[in-house]
């Protein structure tokens, strides 16, 4: 089961090309929960085989990771951090999300849009306080871009580099799809039950 979830993500990421990367690392530096190794990780295996090139992955995946991140910007710059507290839920950011990344942010200053893009937790979600902040948009774009390179490059390369090894790929990435599967089916649960118990009240 496990080899047929990753061949089928291998297959998947192959099919969409690069325009599909692009499209999927949007999402993923966005707000919603896409988790970048399922991206670019099979894309690297696919620049080991020679069925996708290593140059134009990187390329897609940091734009990609860019626009994510401009859509985050603009977000909190117009809804502001009141909205983006009271209505942030619907859109999987809750206080404690924004709480640890303005803090993140106010510690480390602008330097960390570079730093978030590589820090787990935090690289979803650190454009918000940049947009609250009305950080300058050429540098919040410079450090976006130079954070996510070096993302995209580090799981490019792991993809690339156990791509002579079938099994370890099958087993990493199969391993990480049920991670994430179990990860949103208690996520759900949770949601529901604390919604249920706001319904009771």
């Amino acid at each position: 089961m496990i080899a047929a979830i990753s061949s089928w993500l291998v297959e998947t990421i192959g099919s969409l090309g690069y325009i599909g990367i692009f499209i999927l690392m949007a999402i993923e530096s966005s707000v919603f929960p896409l988790p970048s190794e399922v991206v670019i990780i099979p894309a690297g295996y696919l620049a080991y085989t020679g069925e996708m090139n290593y140059f134009f992955i990187v390329i897609a995946g940091t734009l990609g990771s860019l626009a994510g991140a401009c859509f985050n910007y603009y977000l909190a710059l117009k809804l502001g951090r009141a909205l983006l507290l009271k209505y942030g839920k619907y859109i999987f950011v809750k206080p404690h999300h924004l709480e640890k990344v303005e803090v993140f942010f106010k510690q480390h200053g602008e330097i960390s849009t570079f730093s978030g893009r590589l820090l787990l937790g935090v690289r979803h979600f650190i454009s918000l306080p940049a947009g609250l902040a009305r950080m300058n948009m050429a540098k919040f774009s410079l450090y976006t871009i130079l954070g996510s390179f070096i993302w995209v490059n580090i799981l490019a390369l792991l993809g690339y580099f156990i791509g002579g090894n079938q099994e370890l790929i099958e087993e990493y990435l199969g391993y990480i799809i049920i991670a994430l599967i179990i990860l949103i089916i208690i996520a759900g649960f949770f949601y529901i039950k604390k919604h249920n118990k706001k319904s009771v009240k």
